[in-house]
This record gives C-alpha cells, structure tokens and sequence, in this order.
C-alpha cells in the first residue's frame, strides 16, 4: 500500500453476543462514557455509578427487560429485545459474572460525549464539575489512538501533502526503504490520480462508516474498497486499501 499503492481477556473469550452486554452502556477498559449510553437516566438526576449499578444488578437478577432499558439506542438499534432476552437467558451464569464485574468498576466513571461534524471530524467533551469541556484528543491532529481518528489524521496529512506525517501512519513492516520524498514522489507521479481517487473515496464515506475492530486489527468500507488498520505499539496505521 505505502510502496507501488502500498477488554480484557476475559471479554475477548466471551461469546460475541455476550459483548453486547458490557458495549451496550459503554463500558470500556475502565471508563464509562455514559453521556449518551444513559439518556434519560442522567437528565433524572441518577449519577453514571448509579446507572451502571442499576444495569448491573438487572443482569444479575436476569431481569433482561429492566436491562435494555438503560441501553443506548444505538445499543438497541444493534440488537432487539427479543434477542437480548434470549441472550441472558441462554447463558445466564455467564451474564450474572459480567454483572458482577460491572459492580467492580477499577476506576471512577468519565462522562463523554462526541460530536461528529459533517465531514465526519469527531469532537470530544468531557463533563467536569457540571460544565462540558472539550477533550485534550480533539486538539491532535494526527491522533491514533483508535481507527476512526486514525484515518481522518491520515487523510488530513495526505491532503496537506505532509509525507512526514505519513509515515506515522505506516506500519513497521512497510517502512523497510521507504521515506517522505519517495512517498511524494509516488503519490505526486505515476499513482497520483489513483491515490486522489481513493482519499476521496474514503472522505465521503467516513462520516457514516462502520469501522470494525477485531482484535489489534480494524477495517472500514468504502465505495468499492475497504481500509486495513492495524495497532502497533498502542497507535492505528493505515496497512492497506484495496
């Protein structure tokens, strides 16, 4: 791609559906981001510990209808009741630990919220003391702390003609001879038109694209091809796109 176009372990074991349980309400590696996860919850004075320890103790007790309800609606959207009933049904010891690892959070909830611009550029905030204050990430221009970021900090450095920037991008296993000025020479020269091509085509269709992530590696579609991402050292790179 770069040359001639060149969560615990615990949760990774689980069944995918199962995933859904601990997604469902946004919970990551440590951090809530409940901002959107628990709508009306926040708005009825509940605090995000409190939320969480309501859907905990609904899974514990099997009460999957009380559960769904405090799913986001993109959570819902993802999975109907029926089927998230069935969920905790068919496996019910295994939903009764994940609510028990839920009432053990390993660090105090962050409220968030992400705004998506119609380019498809997020903006994060962060609830702080009651005010909404924007997030150290949105000021990165390059960031590559998840897929998403990484490919709109790409096609901002491919836009901007910043090879050096690029070359961030690329993963360790393409950067054996290659440098800014080949990249220029390369994606200014004979693939300049197909490179155009297909920043274009990923620009348009970034903004309402799924990314999915499997493990240390992540893809996007886009008009007829789809973006390779994988994670080398906790950062995203661009490995391919076909």
């Amino acid at each position: 791609m770069f040359g001639a176009r060149s969560c615990a372990h615990g949760l990774l074991r689980m069944p995918r559906m199962l995933r859904v349980l601990l997604v469902g309400v946004g919970v990551g590696v440590g951090v809530v981001a409940m901002a959107t996860a628990c709508g009306g919850a926040l708005h009825s004075g509940k605090d995000p510990q409190s939320v969480l320890r309501s859907y905990a103790r609904a899974l514990e007790d099997g009460r999957a209808d009380d559960a769904y309800r405090l799913l986001s609606d993109e959570a819902r959207r993802g999975i109907s009741l029926e089927a998230f009933r069935r969920m905790v049904k068919d496996d019910p010891e295994a939903v009764k630990e994940i609510g028990r690892a839920l009432e053990r959070p390993t660090a105090p909830p962050i409220v968030t919220a992400t705004v998506v611009s119609p380019s498809g550029q997020e903006l994060h905030l962060v609830l702080e003391d009651g005010s909404w204050r924007v997030d150290a990430s949105s000021i990165e221009l390059y960031a590559q702390d998840t897929p998403r970021h990484a490919i709109q900090g790409f096609l901002r450095a491919v836009e901007r003609k910043r090879y050096d920037v690029v070359m961030r991008y690329v993963p360790d296993a393409h950067k054996e001879g290659l440098d800014p000025g080949k990249l220029k020479a390369a994606w200014e020269g004979h693939d300049k038109d197909e490179i155009q091509q297909v920043v274009a085509a990923v620009k348009q269709a970034l903004p309402t694209a799924t990314i999915e992530e499997t493990g240390e590696r992540a893809a996007m579609p886009y008009g007829a091809g789809t973006m390779q991402l994988v994670r080398e050292h906790g950062l995203w790179k661009i490995e391919n796109f076909d």
